[in-house]
């Protein structure tokens, strides 16, 4: 075994334990929290080999990278998500190529992507992406955008509303990085007061998957953690 490939396993094998004690601590049960890798830049021999630990459920931010990357990965049976901002005019390669699209945040994105997504395939996961923190520097509906978006996102019939995505501005103190997943749990359950059928939450990273878990996150999306730090590409 190669020295990355015994780097790997070993911190695979400590996110995992990370994760099952966040979950306990939150009285949460075993398994209820899925690991979202964050695999861009990570090469196509890395990312198989954390399929072989396990792993099977990938995001990618950069389009034609992850192209390449499913191509020598096509005889695993992986999950991509696409966790980046997309522009319309490249929506097609999303609506053919990936099982989720975590980042959507405007309704012109979503009829194109319904549009596209091939008839032979089930209909695209999506989930809307809150701008919770307000940074002008970032993708994501306002909140009180949401619940517009997602009951014109439900009538498409391309696409299928799965839940929330949040990107919080980074924070190190564990208390205000909880008051900010609150919030946006207070609006993942508003939606499904309205009557939207809902079961996830993707939010926390790193750094903050503990307050993630305590708030109800049900994916946390982990790059640096699990394949370490990287070069942007």
């Amino acid at each position: 075994m190669s020295q990355p490939q015994n780097r790997l396993t070993e911190r695979y094998s400590q996110l995992q334990t990370r994760l099952r004690h966040a979950e306990q601590r939150s009285s949460r049960p075993s398994g209820s929290v899925q690991l979202l890798a964050v695999s861009k830049t990570i090469p196509a021999e890395i990312v198989r080999y954390a399929a072989q630990l396990g792993q099977l459920a990938f995001g990618e931010n950069y389009q034609q990278e992850a192209i390449d990357k499913q191509a020598c990965l096509s005889d695993l049976n992986l999950c991509w998500h696409f966790i980046g901002p997309l522009q319309s005019n490249k929506s097609r390669a999303v609506a053919e190529k990936f099982d989720w699209l975590q980042s959507l945040d405007r309704l012109k994105l979503a009829q194109r992507l319904s549009d596209q997504r091939p008839k032979h395939m089930a209909p695209l996961n999506v989930c809307l992406q809150v701008n919770i923190s307000g940074e002008q520097s970032k993708s994501g509906v306002t909140p009180d955008e949401l619940s517009r978006l997602a009951t014109a996102v439900t009538e498409l019939p391309g696409l299928t509303l799965r839940g929330l995505m949040a990107l919080p501005a980074p924070c190190d103190n564990v208390d205000q990085q909880r008051r900010v997943f609150a919030s946006v749990r207070k609006l993942y359950q508003g939606l499904i007061d309205e009557g939207h059928q809902l079961d996830t939450l993707s939010m926390g990273m790193s750094g903050d998957l503990e307050a993630a878990v305590a708030e109800g996150a049900t994916i946390v999306r982990i790059g640096r953690a699990l394949f370490g730090a990287r070069d942007n590409p």
